[in-house]
């Protein structure tokens, strides 16, 4: 080859590599719009780390680009399947969910519902969850993305044992987002953390906001009493722990404080999370709208959290799933416990400190809830018996002095001020104090009434049987009414009829060492038919308590009455009359005296009123 020639093939192939450099067509989209593919190296797989795949996205496809316009620089995870992987725990069977990498739903395991089925506390079908992060693109709902599970050795954890595994949506080789979870082989806990790892622009503002719609399925077998105790209870360190009205239909509020966790409680079941990172702006409500009687109240939530909590560190929070066993909850967060409501001050200190104590030491010992609740009776009974022999001696002394009070309202007829302050006069005498025999009654009070708010919120008779009933912690329906009767329902609880019978029969018993006469005797005998229509749906342990405790009492009475003499009495009182003969009336006395003589001029102002 010559200079010329050599001269022209380097001129020609220059010529060519501009023509085709300029000039050439642009690779054709086959008509089906799927992109050409070209194998490619990936460098990832030739390394041995457990790194989720990174997914490209080309621009040029609609379905893809529509996934970028919406979720920018995340749209590399928001496209994948759906896949469910199930863990077991002594407690728990939980499973998640690879879209979101969140819970999908969890079932306690040692629990069924009134009917027989198991209990799945939570499910994404009952539930909208949304962990919103603004992007340039707008906001992106962290449980639309896609995750991968890595690290997930084993699916069968048992006691002693603890897991932890993540879910990983990888972005690209240096961003990702984390979520791991911790599980433990004999707890009603799931650890929970989440971590953005890389990012610098792609996420604005500087906060994330969890919202949480929840529908909390029924459970139990009365839809009214369960609608009742469903609620969403909150803690925060300025004011401790508060909720929502239980019995209101539809609640909200709005919290200018932060709050540490929050609950969907039900009347013995609830889901919760927890977390020392300050939780602000809290939005939480309730509301039976449009829920059909699977359902017994529906609770939203509302807040937000510091991005800078996510920012390349996991933000640790902590799932409760599980039963409100008062003791159990103690352990879990500030105030936790307080989601068994066990009434307002001091009852509430009577339930804290002796009842459930010596509930639970009985518990130990003793398998039938019904002798329990017999056993905690005579506990009580025994403890308030020099109340109630004092209480009881008081009356037989009110009643040895019924004909000298019938003669002093003779005396003065229709004056009831000077009637009244000659029987202050006599008791004064005697040494009789009218409210020695009230007081002992004021002081047992607190104990009645925390049975009223203990045994509905025990979770441990929840299913127990005992005699004819077959649930302790609800009523006992021996009779289902084809009708509905206000204010009683639709059912006869016997437990309820006998403690109606039984209140009646202690009335009488007390009537007759009472010197309460006239309309006052008779509408004492209303209060037990007034409560029998209040208990008749309350759990059938509260009116197996009632009927216990009133035998018990019926017996005290009986006993008592044997052993006091009302001659002896009646001579004690006398000598007391002739000591107190020139003894001064006490300060109190004045005072009683002096608030009885107001009274009654302020009842003859009113008469003399009405006449003009």
């Amino acid at each position: 080859m010559d200079k010329n020639q050599a001269t022209g093939l380097i001129l020609i192939s220059i010529l060519m590599i501009a023509y085709f450099w300029f000039f050439a067509e642009e690779p054709k989209i086959p008509e089906n719009g799927e992109d050409t593919k070209i194998e490619q190296i990936d460098e990832s797989q030739i390394e041995t780390t457990r790194t989720p795949e990174v997914k490209e996205f080309k621009n040029d496809s609609t379905v893809n680009q529509e996934l970028i316009n919406q979720y920018g620089a995340f749209a590399t995870v928001a496209k994948g399947e759906s896949e469910i992987t199930t863990f077991n725990t002594d407690k728990l069977q939980i499973s998640f969910d690879t879209k979101g990498g969140r819970i999908n739903s969890v079932e306690l395991k040692d629990f069924e519902t009134f009917d027989g089925k198991p209990i799945t506390i939570t499910q994404q079908a009952d539930e909208e969850k949304e962990l919103i992060f603004n992007t340039a693109t707008g906001p992106v709902n962290l449980y639309d993305l896609y995750f991968e599970l890595v690290d997930a050795p084993k699916r069968q954890i048992t006691d002693g044992d603890t897991i932890q595994f993540k879910y990983v949506a990888q972005i690209d080789a240096n961003k990702s987002i984390e979520q791991i979870y911790t599980l433990s082989g004999n707890q009603y806990e799931v650890g929970y953390a989440v971590a953005f790892n890389g990012f610098t622009n792609e996420i604005l503002g500087d906060q994330l906001t969890l919202r949480w719609n929840k529908k909390m399925r029924k459970f139990e077998k009365d839809l009214e009493q369960s609608r009742v105790k469903a609620t969403v209870n909150y803690y925060s360190e300025t004011e401790g722990m508060d909720g929502l009205s239980e019995r209101s239909e539809d609640d909200s509020e709005q919290l200018t404080e932060a709050v540490k966790w929050f609950s969907f409680k039900q009347n013995f079941f609830m889901e919760a999370i927890i977390t020392d990172i300050p939780m602000n702006r809290a939005e939480f409500s309730t509301n039976i709208e449009d829920l059909s009687d699977d359902y017994v109240k529906r609770g939203t939530a509302k807040v937000e959290i510091a991005y800078s909590e996510f920012q390349n560190k996991a933000a640790e929070f902590k799932y409760y799933f599980g039963p409100n066993n008062y003791k159990a909850l103690q352990k879990v967060a500030p105030d936790f416990e307080e989601n068994v409501y066990l009434g307002w001050f001091p009852i509430s200190l009577v339930n804290k400190y002796v009842i459930i104590n010596v509930f639970y030491v009985l518990e130990k010992y003793i398998s039938n809830y019904g002798v329990i609740i017999i056993i905690l009776v005579l506990l009580i009974k025994l403890a308030l018996s020099p109340l109630s022999y004092k209480s009881y001696v008081s009356m037989a002394k009110t009643k040895v002095l019924k004909p000298q009070l019938d003669e002093i309202k003779e005396k003065h007829g229709g004056d009831m001020q000077k009637a009244q302050a000659d029987q202050m006069e006599l008791y004064r005498k005697v040494g009789v104090n009218p409210l020695s025999g009230c007081i002992p009654l004021l002081l047992q009070m607190p104990i009645l009434f925390a049975m009223f708010y203990f045994f509905p919120s025990s979770i441990e008779l929840r299913q127990e049987a005992f005699l004819w009933a077959s649930d302790l912690s609800t009523y006992d329906s021996i009779v289902n009414l084809p009708f509905e009767i206000p204010f009683y329902g639709d059912h006869v609880s016997l437990f309820t009829i006998l403690m109606t019978a039984s209140t009646l029969l202690i009335t009488w018993s007390q009537g007759q060492v009472s010197s309460v006469q006239g309309p006052m005797k008779n509408i004492q005998y209303l209060m037990p038919i007034i409560f029998m229509f209040v208990l008749n749906s309350f759990p059938a342990a509260l009116s197996f308590y009632y009927l216990i405790a009133n035998l018990i009492t019926f017996g005290q009475q009986t006993l008592i009455r044997r052993m006091i003499d009302e001659d002896k009495i009646i001579k004690i009182l006398e000598e007391n009359k002739k000591k107190n003969a020139n003894k001064k009336t006490s300060k109190f006395q004045q005072r009683l005296q002096e608030a009885m003589k107001a009274s009654e001029e302020a009842k003859k102002g009113k008469s003399k009123g009405k006449k003009k």
